[in-house]
């Protein structure tokens, strides 16, 4: 039998080795910590943003996370609850660890996942969706499109068509003749009655009050009959959520949105009178955008009534300048038993057939557009389509008419989106988001002031052998 034995020396050579070992294995857990730590939640927020709204990216290419997952209580305390389990997960040891009974090296648990700020859509005005459009619209190729639709905007404002009160102009002339007064003729003795004026143009004029679109369709039963509760909606609706705004992040990365290139967006997504979307709700969204009322019919009876505006001035001002017709509209007047009693009645009556004429020829530009053709701001003789005589019967006088040149409807309606306040285009256009997605399934409270697409969280974790650690990180789809 041999005896053992151990030295002093050796005996305190072993104490300060194993003091530096355990020193290492310690150090070695601190390190692990902090790695998973930083790898958790990394992965956590990930994990968050991978669960954006399948429906609004198919439909809106938007990359959004929904707070109330598909639910009617959107809250961001769900979003935290998402990524405090995300973490917790992956800090839990596998299935194998477990099953082989290995104790936990780092017995880590998340003790804090709160998120300080966060973009919902809705934020700014809107800020939040046009940033995200503006990154998706930069590589469609939009610079001749935008030319031409600040080209026309020019035009229109530099004819006058959104700012010349024709109705003004009409009735001066209409108090022109109440002030000369009509002749009178001795019909008995002593009695004497007015001499009627018989003015052509009273036929038009007793048609101006009706719908446009019943003047200007062929059929305007098929006219979509869609009717929405507008109060459930992003523009009418009161208690919105609100997030912190725009991240500055989110600015450096994708810039200033341009109001330009939304409106782009917004013609590429949403549908319009001839253009309709089978997933739409309501069948004309860009009307919808330009006029916010709760029926298809009326909002395209509000922008055929726009459109009968600009089209009434600009013919209003081209027929003042076109001796031709002005001969032809004198003529008219001239035979009038009133206006030959009493000559000075001449002018104020050509005026009248003037304007009955210009106003015909208007009808007959918006049953053009409506039909597919094209009308040019401002017209020469040759795009003139209606005759004198047309004012005995303006409705009846009307033809559908798929040529010509000019501007198309789409065309119209960007000029008009174009001059719309841009935070009440935002929000309609958020209001037909809301819409649409809404009919998919499992998504019927769906809102988008509950949509963020970047998140700043503050989190920390504990380990059972006494350490914790906290991070504070921003994420985004930017």
């Amino acid at each position: 039998m041999r005896r053992g034995y151990i030295t002093v020396f050796l005996s305190l050579s072993l104490t300060l080795i194993l003091s530096l070992v355990f020193t290492v294995i310690e150090g070695a857990r601190i390190s692990a910590i902090r790695m998973k730590f930083e790898c958790v939640t990394d992965i956590g927020m990930n994990s968050v943003l991978a669960e954006y709204h399948r429906e609004l990216l198919k439909q809106y290419d938007l990359l959004f996370v929904d707070t109330s997952y598909c639910g009617a209580h959107p809250s961001i305390a769900n979003t935290e609850g998402h990524l405090r389990n995300y973490m917790q997960k992956n800090l839990e040891p596998g299935e194998g660890n477990r099953m082989l009974g290995s104790k936990d090296f780092l017995a880590m648990n998340v003790e804090l996942a709160k998120i300080l700020e966060f973009s919902v859509a809705s934020d700014g005005g809107g800020a939040v969706l046009k940033r995200q459009v503006t990154d998706y619209m930069n590589d469609y190729p939009i610079g001749a499109v935008l030319d031409k639709i600040t080209g026309n905007v020019g035009l229109l404002q530099g004819f006058g068509l959104d700012s010349t009160d024709v109705g003004a102009m009409r009735s001066g002339y209409e108090a022109e003749i109440e002030a000369i007064g009509l002749p009178e003729v001795e019909v008995e003795e002593g009695k004497f009655e007015e001499v009627p004026l018989n003015n052509p143009a009273d036929a038009v004029n007793s048609v101006r009050g009706s719908s446009v679109l019943n003047l200007v369709l062929e059929d305007p039963s098929a006219v979509s009959a869609v009717k929405v509760d507008l109060g459930s909606y992003l523009s009418h609706r009161s208690g919105r959520l609100q997030g912190s705004g725009l991240c500055a992040e989110a600015v450096e990365a994708g810039g200033a949105a341009n109001e330009l290139v939304f409106q782009t967006y917004l013609f590429e997504k949403c549908g319009f009178y001839g253009d309709e979307l089978d997933k739409s709700l309501m069948k004309y969204q860009i009307e919808y955008l330009l006029m916010g009322q709760d029926t298809d019919w009326q909002n395209l009876e509000q922008v055929a009534k726009r459109l009968l505006m600009w089209r009434e001035v600009a013919n209003v001002l081209y027929i003042l300048t076109d001796s031709a017709k002005m001969a032809e509209a004198q003529a008219m007047a001239a035979v009038l038993s009133a206006v030959i009693l009493m000559p000075a009645l001449m002018e104020p009556v050509k005026y009248l057939i003037l304007f009955a004429w210009a106003y015909v020829e208007s009808l007959q530009d918006v049953k053009t557009l409506f039909s597919g053709g094209r009308v040019p701001l401002w017209k020469t003789a040759a795009d003139w389509k209606t005759g004198i005589s047309c004012i005995k019967d303006a409705r009846g006088s009307l033809k559908q008419d798929e040529g010509g040149t000019g501007l198309n409807y789409k065309e119209y309606l960007q000029i008009m989106l174009f001059l719309q306040n841009a935070e009440i285009r935002t929000e309609r256009a958020m209001d037909i988001m809301e819409m649409d997605i809404r009919q998919t399934p499992g998504n019927a409270a769906f809102r988008m002031d509950a949509c963020f697409d970047s998140f700043l969280a503050r989190t920390s974790v504990s380990s059972r052998f006494g350490y914790s650690y906290e991070m504070t990180r921003c994420y985004g789809f930017y």
